[in-house]
Order: structure tokens, then sequence, then C-alpha cells
């Protein structure tokens, strides 16, 4: 595994960590919630994502909220 030589370097491959957007999912069993637009840091090498506190914060409440209404498929955005 390659250590990372810098905080822009992917853990993962090497590669280059840029600020992008990703697809974030859950199955809950019953039912899958998928966020579009997530802000997110993405490899762009082999697209690995790292999600900041804040934003899985907000994920977090949309699957609860999507639990509460048991809907089988819920789909939102966090872009604009």
């Amino acid at each position: 595994m390659k250590v990372p030589s810098s905080p822009t370097q992917c853990p993962v491959c090497g590669g280059t960590k840029t600020q992008g957007k990703t697809i974030f999912t859950v199955e809950l069993g019953f039912g899958v919630v998928v966020v579009r637009d997530v802000p997110a840091t993405v490899c762009s090498q082999c697209g690995a994502d790292w999600i900041p506190d804040d934003v899985a914060a907000k994920l977090e409440t949309i699957v609860q909220e999507a639990r509460q209404k048991h809907h089988q498929v819920e789909v939102t955005s966090l872009g604009g």
C-alpha cells in the first residue's frame, strides 16, 4: 500500500484528490436511499471519495427521515 506524501494524494492509489461530488447510497433492508450531488473529495484516478463531517451529518438526517417514511426508494440531492 502506498503511503500518501501529501494531503492531496489518494491513500488508496496515489492519485490526486480534488473537490467534487459523489453519490451516497444506503441499503435500509426494506428499501434504498440515494443522495446525488454530495460534496466530497474525490480521487481523480480511482474514484475513492471522502465526505466531510458536516455533509455526513446532513446525510445521516436524510437517512433517518427515509427510515421514518419507509419508502422502498428515496432519491434526493444535496446539490443545486
